[in-house]
Protein backbone atom coordinates (compact mmCIF):
# COMPACT_ATOMS: atom_id res chain seq x y z
CA UNK A 1 0.00 0.00 0.00
CA UNK A 2 1.22 4.01 -1.08
CA UNK A 3 0.89 6.52 1.19
CA UNK A 4 -0.44 9.70 -0.10
CA UNK A 5 1.90 11.75 -0.53
CA UNK A 6 1.96 15.13 2.35
CA UNK A 7 2.43 18.01 -0.14
CA UNK A 8 4.96 20.22 2.44
CA UNK A 9 4.70 23.32 0.01
CA UNK A 10 1.14 23.68 -0.02
CA UNK A 11 1.37 23.01 3.88
CA UNK A 12 3.36 26.14 5.00
CA UNK A 13 1.58 28.11 1.72
CA UNK A 14 -1.91 27.69 3.13
CA UNK A 15 -2.03 31.05 4.42
CA UNK A 16 -5.35 29.34 6.40
CA UNK A 17 -2.34 27.81 8.55
CA UNK A 18 -0.93 29.80 11.41
CA UNK A 19 0.60 27.38 13.90
CA UNK A 20 2.68 24.39 12.66
CA UNK A 21 3.96 21.47 15.49
CA UNK A 22 6.54 19.44 14.85
CA UNK A 23 6.37 16.33 17.24
CA UNK A 24 7.34 12.87 17.51
CA UNK A 25 10.34 10.75 19.40
CA UNK A 26 13.65 12.06 20.72
CA UNK A 27 16.29 11.98 18.09
CA UNK A 28 14.16 11.27 14.63
CA UNK A 29 15.35 14.97 13.46
CA UNK A 30 12.37 17.13 14.37
CA UNK A 31 14.83 20.38 15.26
CA UNK A 32 16.27 20.14 11.42
CA UNK A 33 12.76 19.76 10.48
CA UNK A 34 11.76 22.21 12.34
CA UNK A 35 14.34 24.61 10.88
CA UNK A 36 14.13 24.23 7.49
CA UNK A 37 10.79 24.18 7.32
CA UNK A 38 10.60 28.01 8.59
CA UNK A 39 13.23 28.74 6.12
CA UNK A 40 11.68 27.00 3.20
CA UNK A 41 8.15 28.96 4.35
CA UNK A 42 10.45 32.21 4.81
CA UNK A 43 11.94 31.99 1.53
CA UNK A 44 8.35 31.22 -0.04
CA UNK A 45 7.07 34.64 1.71
CA UNK A 46 5.78 34.08 4.44
CA UNK A 47 6.51 36.30 8.33
CA UNK A 48 8.07 33.15 10.41
CA UNK A 49 9.56 32.75 13.74
CA UNK A 50 10.39 29.06 14.65
CA UNK A 51 10.19 27.75 18.86
CA UNK A 52 13.51 25.52 19.09
CA UNK A 53 13.95 23.59 22.24
CA UNK A 54 17.47 22.39 21.25
CA UNK A 55 20.20 23.63 23.30
CA UNK A 56 22.94 22.99 20.58
CA UNK A 57 24.99 26.03 19.50
CA UNK A 58 24.58 24.19 16.17
CA UNK A 59 20.98 25.48 15.18
CA UNK A 60 21.93 28.61 15.99
CA UNK A 61 24.96 29.17 13.92
CA UNK A 62 23.11 27.24 10.82
CA UNK A 63 20.94 30.07 10.79
CA UNK A 64 23.56 32.69 11.06
CA UNK A 65 23.16 33.94 14.90
CA UNK A 66 25.87 33.48 17.93
CA UNK A 67 23.09 32.57 20.05
CA UNK A 68 19.43 31.87 20.47
CA UNK A 69 17.54 32.54 23.53
CA UNK A 70 13.95 33.06 25.10
CA UNK A 71 13.65 36.41 22.95
CA UNK A 72 12.77 35.50 18.67
CA UNK A 73 15.99 36.99 16.71
CA UNK A 74 15.85 37.68 13.35
CA UNK A 75 17.39 35.75 10.75
CA UNK A 76 19.64 37.66 8.48
CA UNK A 77 20.07 37.00 4.47
CA UNK A 78 16.36 35.87 3.61
CA UNK A 79 15.06 36.42 0.97
CA UNK A 80 10.91 36.82 0.24
CA UNK A 81 9.84 37.19 3.98
CA UNK A 82 11.03 37.02 7.34
CA UNK A 83 12.15 34.50 9.34
CA UNK A 84 12.77 34.88 13.58
CA UNK A 85 14.32 32.26 15.55
CA UNK A 86 14.29 31.12 19.28
CA UNK A 87 15.24 28.72 21.67
CA UNK A 88 12.90 27.94 24.69
CA UNK A 89 14.27 28.36 28.00
CA UNK A 90 11.49 26.96 30.40
CA UNK A 91 12.55 28.56 33.56
CA UNK A 92 12.88 32.32 31.72
CA UNK A 93 8.93 31.64 30.83
CA UNK A 94 7.79 30.17 33.89
CA UNK A 95 9.58 33.28 35.36
CA UNK A 96 7.86 35.59 32.86
CA UNK A 97 4.16 34.18 33.65
CA UNK A 98 4.45 35.24 37.43
CA UNK A 99 6.37 38.62 36.78
CA UNK A 100 3.48 39.26 33.94
CA UNK A 101 0.65 38.69 36.31
CA UNK A 102 1.88 39.49 39.98
CA UNK A 103 2.87 43.22 41.75
CA UNK A 104 6.42 42.92 42.18
CA UNK A 105 6.90 41.99 46.08
CA UNK A 106 4.78 39.12 45.59
CA UNK A 107 6.46 37.69 42.44
CA UNK A 108 9.95 38.26 44.21
CA UNK A 109 8.83 36.44 47.10
CA UNK A 110 7.32 33.26 44.54
CA UNK A 111 10.70 33.56 42.57
CA UNK A 112 13.00 32.91 45.38
CA UNK A 113 10.75 30.15 47.16
CA UNK A 114 12.35 27.02 46.57
CA UNK A 115 9.82 24.94 45.89
CA UNK A 116 8.74 27.22 42.66
CA UNK A 117 12.45 26.92 41.91
CA UNK A 118 12.68 23.51 41.91
CA UNK A 119 8.64 23.03 40.45
CA UNK A 120 9.98 25.48 37.54
CA UNK A 121 13.06 24.01 36.16
CA UNK A 122 12.73 20.21 37.47
CA UNK A 123 8.97 19.22 37.10
CA UNK A 124 7.93 16.37 34.84
CA UNK A 125 5.51 18.18 32.14
CA UNK A 126 7.37 21.81 32.63
CA UNK A 127 8.84 21.64 29.35
CA UNK A 128 6.52 20.48 27.06
CA UNK A 129 3.80 22.67 29.16
CA UNK A 130 5.92 25.92 28.86
CA UNK A 131 6.60 24.79 24.76
CA UNK A 132 2.62 25.86 24.50
CA UNK A 133 3.05 28.83 26.72
CA UNK A 134 5.63 30.61 24.59
CA UNK A 135 3.57 29.70 22.00
CA UNK A 136 0.64 30.94 23.50
CA UNK A 137 2.71 34.36 24.17
CA UNK A 138 4.35 34.48 20.29
CA UNK A 139 0.44 34.28 19.46
CA UNK A 140 -0.31 37.42 21.10
CA UNK A 141 2.87 39.16 20.41
CA UNK A 142 1.83 38.79 16.26
CA UNK A 143 -1.39 40.18 17.03
CA UNK A 144 -0.52 42.97 18.96
CA UNK A 145 2.07 43.90 15.70
CA UNK A 146 5.03 41.83 15.37
CA UNK A 147 2.86 39.98 12.84
CA UNK A 148 4.27 36.57 12.06
CA UNK A 149 1.72 34.88 9.90
CA UNK A 150 3.33 31.07 11.02
CA UNK A 151 5.10 30.19 13.99
CA UNK A 152 6.93 26.37 14.07
CA UNK A 153 7.12 25.11 16.93
CA UNK A 154 9.60 22.20 17.65
CA UNK A 155 8.17 19.99 20.45
CA UNK A 156 10.82 18.93 23.38
CA UNK A 157 12.27 15.32 23.21
CA UNK A 158 11.40 13.06 25.79
CA UNK A 159 11.01 9.61 25.97
CA UNK A 160 7.16 9.55 24.93
CA UNK A 161 5.91 11.78 22.18
CA UNK A 162 2.85 11.56 23.96
CA UNK A 163 3.76 13.85 26.91
CA UNK A 164 3.67 16.67 25.02
CA UNK A 165 -0.05 16.74 24.64
CA UNK A 166 -0.85 15.57 28.38
CA UNK A 167 1.86 17.78 30.22
CA UNK A 168 -0.72 21.20 29.78
CA UNK A 169 -3.33 19.16 32.05
CA UNK A 170 -1.13 17.34 34.14
CA UNK A 171 0.46 20.56 35.36
CA UNK A 172 -2.52 22.62 35.56
CA UNK A 173 -4.18 19.50 37.46
CA UNK A 174 -0.91 19.62 39.78
CA UNK A 175 -1.24 23.21 40.16
CA UNK A 176 -5.03 23.53 40.59
CA UNK A 177 -5.49 20.81 42.05
CA UNK A 178 -6.34 19.26 45.53
CA UNK A 179 -3.73 17.14 46.28
CA UNK A 180 -0.67 20.84 46.12
CA UNK A 181 -3.58 21.93 48.62
CA UNK A 182 -3.53 18.69 50.79
CA UNK A 183 0.96 18.68 50.42
CA UNK A 184 -0.04 22.85 52.21
CA UNK A 185 -2.13 21.62 54.74
CA UNK A 186 -0.55 21.73 58.59
CA UNK A 187 -1.15 18.59 60.12
CA UNK A 188 -1.82 18.95 63.43
CA UNK A 189 -1.16 15.78 65.81
CA UNK A 190 -0.65 13.24 62.28
CA UNK A 191 2.88 13.21 62.09
CA UNK A 192 2.80 10.01 60.40
CA UNK A 193 -0.10 10.41 58.20
CA UNK A 194 1.36 13.92 57.01
CA UNK A 195 4.69 11.47 56.27
CA UNK A 196 2.30 9.38 54.41
CA UNK A 197 0.55 11.68 52.07
CA UNK A 198 3.66 13.35 51.15
CA UNK A 199 4.93 9.99 49.93
CA UNK A 200 2.16 9.02 48.41
CA UNK A 201 2.62 12.35 46.25
CA UNK A 202 6.64 11.95 45.20
CA UNK A 203 5.64 9.87 42.16
CA UNK A 204 4.47 13.36 40.63
CA UNK A 205 7.59 14.92 41.31
CA UNK A 206 10.61 14.55 39.61
CA UNK A 207 14.15 13.28 40.62
CA UNK A 208 15.34 16.97 41.87
CA UNK A 209 12.32 17.11 44.17
CA UNK A 210 12.70 13.92 45.63
CA UNK A 211 15.43 15.15 47.37
CA UNK A 212 13.16 17.85 49.33
CA UNK A 213 11.88 16.43 52.19
CA UNK A 214 10.38 17.26 55.98
CA UNK A 215 8.45 20.43 57.74
CA UNK A 216 11.14 22.15 55.54
CA UNK A 217 8.74 21.32 52.05
CA UNK A 218 5.77 21.72 53.84
CA UNK A 219 6.85 25.31 54.88
CA UNK A 220 7.78 25.87 51.35
CA UNK A 221 4.67 24.60 49.73
CA UNK A 222 2.91 26.65 51.83
CA UNK A 223 4.10 29.81 51.03
CA UNK A 224 4.33 28.98 47.37
CA UNK A 225 0.54 28.05 47.54
CA UNK A 226 -0.36 31.22 49.27
CA UNK A 227 1.48 33.11 46.83
CA UNK A 228 0.75 31.75 44.02
CA UNK A 229 -2.66 30.46 44.29
CA UNK A 230 -4.00 34.02 44.89
CA UNK A 231 -1.87 35.15 41.94
CA UNK A 232 -3.58 33.28 39.43
CA UNK A 233 -6.74 31.69 41.15
CA UNK A 234 -7.27 28.92 38.61
CA UNK A 235 -3.98 27.55 36.62
CA UNK A 236 -5.92 24.62 35.41
CA UNK A 237 -8.20 26.95 33.33
CA UNK A 238 -5.42 28.62 32.02
CA UNK A 239 -3.44 25.34 31.10
CA UNK A 240 -6.47 24.19 29.18
CA UNK A 241 -6.58 27.43 27.52
CA UNK A 242 -3.21 25.98 26.43
CA UNK A 243 -4.39 23.04 25.51
CA UNK A 244 -7.23 24.41 23.28
CA UNK A 245 -4.78 26.26 20.96
CA UNK A 246 -3.68 22.96 19.99
CA UNK A 247 -6.74 22.16 18.43
CA UNK A 248 -7.57 25.68 16.76
CA UNK A 249 -8.47 25.24 13.38
CA UNK A 250 -5.05 27.11 12.17
CA UNK A 251 -2.96 24.60 14.14
CA UNK A 252 -0.99 21.92 12.24
CA UNK A 253 1.14 18.84 13.57
CA UNK A 254 3.53 17.39 11.42
CA UNK A 255 4.57 13.95 13.12
CA UNK A 256 8.20 13.70 12.59
CA UNK A 257 9.86 9.85 12.69
CA UNK A 258 13.14 7.43 11.42
CA UNK A 259 12.01 4.68 9.15
CA UNK A 260 12.86 2.58 12.70
CA UNK A 261 10.65 0.29 14.53
CA UNK A 262 10.66 1.70 17.62
CA UNK A 263 10.00 5.71 16.15
CA UNK A 264 7.73 4.64 13.54
CA UNK A 265 5.79 2.59 16.57
CA UNK A 266 5.86 6.01 18.87
CA UNK A 267 4.36 7.67 15.52
CA UNK A 268 1.66 5.59 15.07
CA UNK A 269 0.37 6.12 18.67
CA UNK A 270 0.86 9.91 18.49
CA UNK A 271 -1.54 9.77 15.48
CA UNK A 272 -3.77 7.98 17.23
CA UNK A 273 -3.76 10.37 20.11
CA UNK A 274 -4.10 13.52 17.33
CA UNK A 275 -6.95 11.76 15.49
CA UNK A 276 -8.96 11.12 19.27
CA UNK A 277 -8.56 14.23 20.49
CA UNK A 278 -9.51 15.52 17.17
CA UNK A 279 -6.05 17.84 16.99
CA UNK A 280 -5.40 18.52 12.89
CA UNK A 281 -2.74 15.90 11.71
CA UNK A 282 -0.99 17.32 8.66
CA UNK A 283 1.26 14.18 8.08
CA UNK A 284 3.75 12.26 8.65
CA UNK A 285 7.77 13.56 8.25
CA UNK A 286 10.19 10.26 7.89
CA UNK A 287 13.57 11.60 7.91
CA UNK A 288 16.86 9.67 7.41
CA UNK A 289 15.60 7.40 4.22
CA UNK A 290 18.27 5.21 2.84
CA UNK A 291 18.53 6.36 -0.69
CA UNK A 292 19.39 3.62 -3.31
CA UNK A 293 21.56 5.16 -6.78
CA UNK A 294 20.68 2.13 -8.82
CA UNK A 295 17.53 0.35 -7.81
CA UNK A 296 17.72 -2.21 -10.30
CA UNK A 297 20.69 -3.87 -9.11
CA UNK A 298 19.55 -6.61 -5.81
CA UNK A 299 21.63 -6.77 -3.21
CA UNK A 300 22.27 -10.55 -4.23
CA UNK A 301 23.10 -9.78 -7.10
CA UNK A 302 25.69 -6.82 -5.70
CA UNK A 303 26.79 -9.58 -3.04
CA UNK A 304 27.56 -12.07 -5.81
CA UNK A 305 29.28 -10.12 -8.06
CA UNK A 306 31.61 -8.67 -5.21
CA UNK A 307 32.17 -12.42 -4.54
CA UNK A 308 33.16 -13.17 -7.77
CA UNK A 309 35.69 -10.39 -8.05
CA UNK A 310 37.44 -11.42 -5.01
CA UNK A 311 40.83 -9.74 -4.42
CA UNK A 312 41.32 -8.80 -8.50
CA UNK A 313 39.48 -5.49 -8.07
CA UNK A 314 39.34 -4.63 -4.30
CA UNK A 315 37.75 -1.18 -4.80
CA UNK A 316 34.91 -2.58 -7.38
CA UNK A 317 34.06 -5.50 -4.73
CA UNK A 318 33.84 -3.41 -1.56
CA UNK A 319 31.39 -0.77 -3.45
CA UNK A 320 29.04 -3.57 -4.63
CA UNK A 321 29.46 -4.50 -0.42
CA UNK A 322 28.36 -1.40 0.31
CA UNK A 323 25.71 -1.31 -2.64
CA UNK A 324 23.98 -4.68 -1.23
CA UNK A 325 24.05 -3.13 2.50
CA UNK A 326 22.40 -0.04 1.67
CA UNK A 327 19.57 -2.17 -0.21
CA UNK A 328 19.33 -4.30 2.11
CA UNK A 329 18.76 -1.65 4.60
CA UNK A 330 16.20 0.00 2.00
CA UNK A 331 14.31 -2.88 2.00
CA UNK A 332 14.21 -2.93 5.96
CA UNK A 333 12.75 0.69 6.15
CA UNK A 334 10.48 0.34 3.51
CA UNK A 335 8.88 -2.82 5.32
CA UNK A 336 8.43 -0.88 8.12
CA UNK A 337 7.57 2.21 6.40
CA UNK A 338 4.80 -0.05 5.01
CA UNK A 339 3.46 -1.41 8.66
CA UNK A 340 2.65 2.24 9.32
CA UNK A 341 0.84 3.10 5.77
CA UNK A 342 -1.12 -0.01 6.49
CA UNK A 343 -2.30 0.77 9.98
CA UNK A 344 -2.64 4.55 8.97
CA UNK A 345 -3.54 4.80 5.14
CA UNK A 346 -4.70 8.30 4.78
CA UNK A 347 -1.69 9.41 6.58
CA UNK A 348 0.42 11.96 3.94
CA UNK A 349 3.87 11.05 4.33
CA UNK A 350 7.02 13.19 3.10
CA UNK A 351 10.23 11.37 3.25
CA UNK A 352 13.53 12.49 3.26
CA UNK A 353 16.70 10.95 2.44
CA UNK A 354 20.10 10.50 4.52
CA UNK A 355 22.50 13.16 4.37
CA UNK A 356 25.84 12.22 4.31
CA UNK A 357 27.07 15.63 6.80
CA UNK A 358 24.97 17.32 9.67
CA UNK A 359 22.95 20.08 8.88
CA UNK A 360 25.65 23.39 10.22
CA UNK A 361 24.73 26.16 7.58
CA UNK A 362 21.73 28.21 6.20
CA UNK A 363 22.42 26.15 2.71
CA UNK A 364 22.18 22.86 4.72
CA UNK A 365 18.85 23.65 6.14
CA UNK A 366 17.84 24.91 2.78
CA UNK A 367 19.08 21.29 1.43
CA UNK A 368 16.20 19.35 4.17
CA UNK A 369 13.80 21.66 2.93
CA UNK A 370 14.19 20.79 -0.40
CA UNK A 371 14.29 17.29 0.03
CA UNK A 372 10.95 17.74 2.20
CA UNK A 373 8.87 19.71 -0.75
CA UNK A 374 10.04 16.55 -2.81
CA UNK A 375 8.45 14.35 -0.15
Amino acid sequence: MTAPRLDVDALIDDKGVGVIVCCGSGGVGKTTTAAALALRAAQRGRNVCVLTIDPARRLAQSMGLTELDNTPRPVPGIEGGRLSAMMLDMKRTFDEIVEAHAEPERAQAILENPFYQALSSSFAGTQEYMAMEKLGQLKQQSEEGEHWDLIIVDTPPSRSALDFLDAPKRLGSFLDGRLIRVLAAPARGAGRMSARVLNASLGLFTSAMSRILGAQVLRDVQLFVTSFDALFGGFRERAEQTYAQLQAPDTRFLVVAAPEPDALREASYFVQRLESERMPLAGLILNRVQEVRLPDLSAATARAGAERLGDQHTLVAELLRLHADRMETAARQENVARSFTGAHPRVPVASVIALADDVHDLEGLQTVGDLLAKG
